[in-house]
């Protein structure tokens, strides 16, 4: 399916998981570090999957943003996206990744926050991306 692209973004990684990574604009820059559990380290740098996190949460909020006047319900101000990555070798070979998503949207009757989470969850770039090849979860909190 075609995207009628309206933004792009580059950022180049060096020394992998133990490295550092950046954006071409210079407005992001971070280090790297393997986890313990993933072999590495660990140390005081970031990893793949905690900016997955970020990212996700992040634009998951957007999405419910950009649903929420279609339903008539608007975003609380204080509403929050807890994205929990994971990593880990998959059965059929390679390393696969899960994501779980709590939302939390105070003042939201739960009917409703179940209706925005549903509809943010069909449009989000970040659940269209993983959709059928990551396992992600959503819950209310």
């Amino acid at each position: 399916m075609p995207v009628d692209v309206k933004y792009r973004t580059t950022a180049t990684a060096t020394g992998g998981r133990d490295g550092s990574a950046r954006t071409d604009d210079g407005s992001f820059e971070v280090k790297l570090s393997t986890p313990k559990e993933l072999g590495g380290a660990g140390g005081d740098g970031a990893n793949p999957e905690q900016l997955f996190a970020a990212g996700y949460s992040a634009c998951f909020i957007g999405a419910m943003k950009a649903v929420a006047p279609s339903l008539a319900l608007k975003v609380p101000a204080d509403a929050t996206v807890r994205a929990t990555v994971g990593i880990g070798p998959r059965s059929e070979g390679g390393f696969g990744i899960t994501a779980e998503l709590l939302v939390k949207l105070p003042g939201l009757d739960e009917a409703d926050a179940h209706k925005l989470v549903d509809e943010a969850h069909k449009v989000c770039p970040y659940s269209n991306a993983t959709r059928g090849n990551v396992d992600v979860g959503l819950k209310l909190g």
